[in-house]
């Protein structure tokens, strides 16, 4: 049976999203928005985004964010950072929200970095 939530939008996915629950890191990129460091655990993820669930209010479609994901801790050397950007926030219950990012750009200099449509070389 599909969630409600995913039903009442357009499919625009390229990729097919998988159920994962791993820990991310988000945080601003833009100098204009409020600094912050967002904790939450993934919903789904696919190799072009990531959907979120977060208590934290201030996402807003369009906005661009740094994306540590898996997240494990900062020094961890396997961490792959992403710039992406919000393409959908919704209202939850619970006073929580639903973010889905679109992964634009892999921010890692290291040859390691995951190959696929987000990699930029």
């Amino acid at each position: 049976m599909p969630d409600q939530t995913e039903s009442q939008y357009a499919e625009k996915r390229r990729g097919r999203r998988a159920k994962i629950a791993k820990p991310l890191r988000v945080r601003p990129s833009e100098p204009r928005d409020e600094h912050f460091e967002d904790l939450p655990v993934s919903i789904n993820a696919s190799k072009e985004g990531i959907f979120f669930q977060t208590r934290r209010k201030g996402y807003y479609k369009g906005m661009r964010v740094f994306v540590t994901f898996p997240f494990t801790s900062q020094h961890d050397p396997m961490n792959c950072e992403y710039v992406a950007e919000v393409v959908r926030v919704e209202d939850l219950p619970n006073k929580r929200y639903g973010v889905a990012l679109h992964l634009l750009m892999t921010v890692n200099y290291s040859a390691g970095a995951p190959p696929g449509p987000v990699t930029r070389t």
